[in-house]
């Protein structure tokens, strides 16, 4: 044994690191040789990768003129020789030299990308109905890879039930017909009746007070938490903003704005957007 992720390979484990361990990660096989001089300049790349990918991929080194069964058994004709295998088969590989590039170029085609594991977790959380934490995490998998349409829809589903109703309305504008499946006329349903609740009688009545108004505080506070209860934060922030501008201290208007940013999961831009705008106020 090397290290955590770099072994030799010998009869005595093949059938335990080839078989049972690729379940679970990529096993890259080198072949090797001592007195070889490209073994010996790729070897330090497939090290290197190996550290790196420590999570998803293991190096198993095979030694040609001590294990001249497993060099048979996979048909070696010459070095070096790098095969990758997964679930007790091989996926891919290469002979002969490579660069650094090269060779991570090939290991990313089969090692599981940063967002799908994002996604997953994303997933669960949402299947737990904990949105904002889910939020997080769908938005960073975005940020690393926005052209997956699960990640797309996933995202949309969390900026409707933390109130970016217009963002999940962006998302699901880009998912193309062959990915609107069920879950995605789910998502479209809940951007309706969270537009429909934007639109309610108490919502339109403060609206018409505020007009004729335009000036009264208590107004603008009233609306603001009846917007923020339809999911209508950045409108809900923005009226509570201008009250705070003219009168840190007026009413229930400084808590309201600091329970909204609070209630905002981390990532969300209005999060950081007016926390430091009130704290510009208090200090």
């Amino acid at each position: 044994m090397l290290n955590d992720n770099t072994l030799d390979i010998t009869l005595e484990n093949f059938q335990q690191v080839m078989i049972e361990d690729s379940k679970t990660k990529v096993i890259m096989v080198q072949f090797w040789a001592e007195n070889s001089e490209v073994c010996r300049d790729i070897s330090p790349i497939l090290l290197a990768l190996a550290s790196e990918y420590s999570d998803s991929l293991t190096l198993a080194k095979v030694n040609v003129h001590q294990q001249q069964e497993i060099v048979t058994q996979f048909g070696v004709q010459g070095l070096p020789t790098v095969i990758l295998v997964k679930e007790g088969r091989p996926i891919d590989g290469f002979a002969g030299p490579k660069t650094e590039s090269e060779v991570r170029e090939l290991l990313e085609k089969h090692l599981p990308k940063a967002e799908d594991d994002l996604l997953l977790k994303g997933q669960e959380l949402i299947a737990a109905g904990n949105y904002q934490e889910a939020f997080t995490l769908l938005k960073q998998a975005y940020e690393l890879n926005d052209s997956v349409p699960m990640v797309r829809l996933a995202l949309a589903d969390c900026n409707v039930e933390v109130g970016q109703v217009d963002q999940a309305k962006h998302l699901l504008a880009t998912i193309t017909l062959v990915d609107q499946d069920s879950y995605y006329h789910s998502i479209l349903g809940k951007v309706e009746l969270a537009e429909a609740a934007a639109e309610s009688p108490e919502i339109k009545a403060l609206e018409a007070q505020l007009a004729e108004q335009p000036d009264n505080m208590e107004l603008k506070v009233s609306l603001a938490v009846q917007l923020h209860q339809a999911h209508k934060h950045e409108d809900a922030l923005g009226l509570l903003w201008s009250v705070l501008q003219k009168d840190l201290n007026f009413g229930d208007a400084k808590k309201v704005s600091l329970d909204i940013i609070n209630a905002l999961p981390d990532g969300e831009p209005l999060k950081s957007l007016y926390r430091r705008k009130i704290y510009s106020l208090l200090y």
